[in-house]
């Protein structure tokens, strides 16, 4: 019997090693291997690898909220207004052997009402409406689009000839602030020196429009060429820009003009310096910008407006027409801005513009130019109660002043009113959470 067993057991045995065996030849089914999102410290923080690739991505937004109350211009505008802004960006970047390649792309989303749609100072959008009631906007805006590969930078973002395009106040400054289609070249000299070369559409940028009341825009010839040279150190930064481009025009014969094309250049120089102010409190730092330009009256912030919250240059009649097209235009523009913390989570940004035109163009009626005078001031308290959530109100003051008496704008349709001068007021309130 235990012969029997034995043998049994011995046999089991056997067959279970020859399974074993065999199974072991078998082609083996395993799990495909899970590839988990990467953290990159490449470029900063908040960005991540691409699963699969070595591109570096980072994904972010703002949403901003905002209620504005302001100077009544015409019967036809409201005293207060409303905007809600919705942000989104990628950021994409990876080392190559010609430098860091990048591809930035932002679009805004904003629905505004009211003040927020009057041209002037005290509005962040061109756009108004004279029918009584319909002061309403929504508009998708692609506000930067670019490709950068080391020094080359190609499609749609910031002038390189600005340097404080309103980086601390809500809004309010005469200054260069816009978003244009360019082609650039920056040469890195180190020691944080560079120079930047740049082609740029001012088409691109909304602003260019009829010239005077007897002629027109005749077309462009080349893209303007702005040059920069910047300073970014420990203590701060420096910026030194300048600009120059067509500016051809033609005088109507429909309104007075002889028809014939003037092919001029306007022109646009700017200088200005960034100081750290670490002494007074972290995060503190100190703008000063001066520009001066000769046609080329867009590099230092004007355009169809002159006044705080006039619809236009001249609002009444047949005067409608801009300062920023005519060479005989000059102008310059003086600022002062200022950041500091009163506490980890509370700062305040403080703002002093002073700007002034001598227009081409008479005051109807008048041997006297308009060449307005203008100074803003704002002051704004800000409370960052969490990382990235910014809840604040400003203030701004704006006064214009005129070579001689102009229409005005709120009350001339009515009893042929004019002034001198004028000032307004004008506040908001913000609430905004960048992510």
């Amino acid at each position: 019997m235990k012969l029997v067993k034995s043998l049994l057991l011995g046999s089991a045995a056997g067959i279970a090693a020859v399974a074993g065996a065999q199974a072991a030849d078998l082609p083996s089914r395993k799990a495909a291997p899970v590839e988990y999102v990467r953290v990159c410290s490449a470029f900063g923080a908040n960005f991540f690898y691409l699963p699969g690739t070595d591109t570096c991505l980072r994904v972010g937004g703002r949403v901003r909220a905002e209620y504005s109350f302001g100077e009544r211009w015409s019967a036809g505008q409201d005293a207060f207004g409303t905007r809600a802004r919705g942000r989104i960006f990628l950021d994409a970047r990876n080392q190559t052997a010609y430098g860091t390649l990048r591809t930035f792309i932002r679009y805004d989303v904003t629905t505004t009402t009211g003040v927020y749609r009057y041209s002037g100072t005290n509005s962040a959008a061109n756009r108004f409406s004279s029918i009584n009631g319909v002061n309403q906007d929504s508009g998708v805006d692609l506000v930067d689009a670019v490709v950068q590969l080391g020094p080359l930078t190609a499609g749609r973002t910031a002038s390189m000839f600005q340097f404080y395009a309103n980086d601390y106040t809500f809004h309010g400054a005469r200054t260069s602030d816009r978003q244009v289609n360019l082609l650039a070249y920056t040469a890195s000299f180190g020691g944080g020196f560079t120079a930047t070369v740049s082609l740029e559409d001012p088409r691109t940028t909304g602003r260019l429009g009829t010239v005077a009341a007897t002629g027109g825009y005749a077309g462009l010839t080349y893209p303007d060429v702005v040059g920069q040279i910047r300073v970014d150190q420990g203590w701060g930064s420096a910026s030194l820009s300048g600009a120059f481009g067509d500016r051809s025009t033609y005088s109507s014969p429909f309104v007075g003009g002889t028809g014939a094309k003037q092919d001029e250049m306007g022109w646009a120089v700017q200088a200005g310096v960034k100081i750290n102010l670490p002494m007074l409190a972290s995060g503190d730092a100190l703008f000063l910008q001066a520009a001066y330009a000769d046609g080329a009256l867009e590099y230092i912030g004007w355009g169809a407006n002159a006044g705080h919250g006039r619809v236009a240059a001249f609002p009444v009649g047949n005067y409608g027409v801009e300062f920023g097209r005519l060479k005989s235009n000059t102008g310059y523009t003086l600022l002062a801005a200022m950041r500091h913390y009163w506490a980890p989570s509370i700062r305040s940004d403080l703002l002093v513009s002073y700007s002034a035109l001598e227009t081409a163009g008479f005051i109807p009626g008048s041997t006297r130019s308009f060449d307005p005078k203008e100074l803003v001031a704002s002051a704004s308290l800000v409370w960052s109660p969490v990382a990235g959530l910014d809840i604040g109100v400003e203030v701004l003051y704006a006064r214009t002043e005129f070579g001689g008496r102009v229409p005005d704008a709120k009350s001339f349709a009515i009893n042929g009113k004019t002034i001198k001068s004028d000032d307004s007021w004008s506040g908001r309130l913000r609430v905004q959470r960048d992510f």
